[in-house]
């Protein structure tokens, strides 16, 4: 097929095994894994199949996973992983859709056929992609297990990414520092937002000295004059105006690794108020990303953030950070650390994050965020675009 698998096979026994690790500090027997970032992370497999009900399981005893899936979709696990063709399953063609029947009907019939009926099973409740009927089935289906929410096991064994994972994330970094440059460029008076959008699709794809680009876990996001008070609008036909402030949030994924950015600009001379929350947000960032070394909590590095927006007369309410890394849609974030008050994770060398520090007032916003890996001389950025409020005359 040609297809070229992102890491060794020993990347991958690795993960199982510190997997197994929280397993059995947790009590779990047996993971049941439908997020389909912990699918990729824990065995390979990719796909545009999380649309239907999949997982990887993966047992204390068991030396590989095993990946259950639609029947169509098992090639592609034959093609992207290194499972063992035994532990590779395909549910029926007929429970797709079905009104009254599951996929994970057979889910647990293969779990009672290995003899697991009765093991403590964590599920991940709080994934994207596992649905209450989904979770009735299991319980229906595994009356004599005892199966609980896993609270993200394997999300956060992600968290400290290895040496491998980080190529993938500075290789990010660099494609959605081209693609916001461009972006940057194409902002002039008159032409319309899809116009900007289309041309960063075009460049998150290409990517950049031959390492192309993957689909984003979130799409390009821009918001323009009052729309900036607002973090999550999309494009519109409306054209560019003549005078006014655009906030463009985008993101660029080599092999699902992501490097979110965010950077505002403003056609014409900008308001003074604009300015002063601009230079704010990047003295406050400069300051956070400094302190943001191994040992250091996340709270702590949003406690400098705020510090100087509260001396500045700013407050944020919302978390100025989240864990970045391997991920599908609909979102990059992790669901795992955050940089919030009560955020008590240590920071540990190799951890990513995106520095969200967007401040949506009123009338109008600004963010000039930053994709960072934690290292002993604080958060290095991903990527390399100008930290100022970009003025289009």
């Amino acid at each position: 097929m040609g297809y070229s698998k992102p890491f060794q096979k020993s990347e991958y026994e690795q993960r199982i095994k510190a997997v197994k690790q929280r397993m059995g500090a947790a009590g779990f027997e047996l993971l049941i894994c439908q997020d389909p970032a912990n699918m990729g992370w824990l065995t390979g497999f990719d796909g545009w199949s999380f649309y239907t009900p999949q997982a990887v399981l993966v047992h204390l005893e068991e030396a590989s996973p095993i990946w259950f899936g639609r029947a169509q979709d098992a090639k592609s696990a034959h093609f992207t992983t290194d499972l063992p063709a035994e532990n590779i399953v395909g549910f029926s063609e007929p429970l797709v859709h079905h009104p009254d029947k599951h996929p994970f009907d057979e889910l647990s019939e293969l779990v009672t056929a290995r003899g697991w009926d009765t093991a403590q099973i964590g599920v991940e409740l709080d994934a994207h992609y596992y649905t209450a009927r989904a979770h009735q089935h299991i319980i229906k289906g595994l009356p004599n297990a005892t199966i609980s929410d896993n609270h993200e096991i394997v999300n956060w064994a992600r968290l400290v990414k290895s040496e491998a994972e980080l190529v993938y994330m500075h290789e990010a970094g660099r494609i959605v520092t081209d693609t916001m440059n461009k972006a940057l460029s194409r902002l002039r008076p008159g032409v319309r937002q899809f116009e900007v959008i289309a041309d960063v699709y075009h460049a998150q794809i290409i990517g950049i000295d031959s390492k192309f680009g993957d689909y984003t876990s979130l799409c390009p996001l821009i918001q323009v004059g009052e729309g900036t008070s607002t973090p999550h609008l999309t494009w519109t036909d409306e054209p560019l105006p003549a005078s006014g402030l655009i906030v463009m949030e985008i993101g660029a994924a080599r092999r699902h690794y992501h490097a979110p950015l965010t950077r505002t600009a403003h056609i014409g001379r900008p308001p003074d108020e604009v300015v002063r929350l601009s230079e704010v947000i990047i003295e406050g960032g400069d300051m956070a990303l400094s302190a943001a070394k191994p040992g250091v909590t996340c709270e702590e590095v949003e406690s400098v953030w705020q510090k100087v927006l509260n001396r500045h007369g700013y407050k944020k309410e919302s978390r100025v950070g989240y864990s970045i890394g391997l991920n599908y849609p609909p979102d990059w974030g992790e669901r795992t650390a955050s940089l919030r008050p009560g955020d008590q994770t240590e920071l540990q060398a190799g951890m990513c994050f995106h520095f969200q520090s967007g401040m949506w007032l009123d009338d109008y916003g600004a963010a000039i965020s930053e994709p960072f890996v934690v290292t002993e001389n604080g958060g290095e950025r991903l990527s390399d675009v100008r930290r100022e409020l970009i003025v289009i005359n």
